[in-house]
This record gives structure tokens, C-alpha cells and sequence, in this order.
């Protein structure tokens, strides 16, 4: 959910620069974050203010729990402060707007192998599988 710990504010991110922290490097050596991922937070930070929420990483993981019903996130920190981002993702509730609001900073990416599955030619998943839709519930808000 939080981007291998990418999702933090530019005050923090300048914090990692200045101490030499430099953030989790546990999926590679880059730890800071990418154009595409400052865009997203600079988003969050702007619906992290009108929830009146302490940080970003309690919006990111109220935005998952709030897309579907059937969607949890597996929650793991390395610090307190994770734990207590946490549990006060328990009570941020987004609206519509704001959740188009994150979704229209970048196109979403499924991600291999969905990105082959649901690719143009589905001559691929016509002759091996068979794909259910479901109907789209409404997640549980707080």
C-alpha cells in the first residue's frame, strides 16, 4: 500500500536527505521517491488536509479499505509511527470526490499479469480461461 515506504511527505522525504536515514531500501538501493510517486503524495497531502488527518499514510490505507469490500490491506511497519498511521486509517472516511481526486493523478497500472490478461488481444484469455465479473459492492466506510 505505502510504495515500499515511499509515501511520505516532502518534509519527510527532506528529513531522510538530511539525517542520512534514506528510507526502506529493502526492495532495491533507490529510497527516494519517483516523479510519479511525489505526485501522488503532493495528492494525498491535499485530502490528508481536508479530512484533518495527522498524516498521508492514514489516507492511503483508508483509500484502499474504502475501494471495495472485499479489499484489506496487510499491514506492516517498521516503526510506531506505521502502527499509528494504522489505526487512524480506521477512522478517516474519503468522499466520492476525494477518491477521484487520487485517481486522476495517474492512470492506474495493474501490474503483471493482469496487464497481459486484460490486454488488447484477448485471443490469449478466450482460449485459457474463463473470467468472471463481479458486481461492484460498496466498500464499509467509518
Amino acid at each position: 500500500i505505502l510504495a515500499g515506504g515511499r509515501i511520505r511527505t516532502d518534509e519527510k522525504e527532506e528529513h531522510h536527505r538530511q539525517t542520512g536515514e534514506k528510507g526502506c531500501t529493502v526492495f532495491g538501493p533507490e529510497w527516494e521517491q519517483t516523479e510519479d510517486q511525489r505526485k501522488v503524495c503532493e495528492a494525498l497531502e491535499e485530502v490528508t488536509k481536508q479530512v484533518s488527518t495527522k498524516n498521508i499514510q492514514a489516507v492511503t490505507i483508508a483509500y484502499v479499505m474504502q475501494k471495495m469490500l472485499y479489499v484489506l490491506p496487510v499491514i506492516g511497519g517498521r516503526k510506531v509511527e506505521h502502527l499509528h498511521a494504522s489505526i487512524e486509517a480506521l477512522d478517516v472516511a474519503l468522499d466520492e470526490e476525494q477518491v477521484k481526486y487520487i485517481e486522476s493523478i495517474l492512470s492506474f497500472d495493474f501490474g503483471f499479469p493482469m496487464t497481459v490478461i486484460v490486454s488488447r488481444n484477448r485471443r490469449i484469455t478466450r482460449n485459457t480461461a474463463h473470467l468472471v465479473r463481479w458486481l461492484h459492492t460498496q466498500a464499509i466506510h467509518p
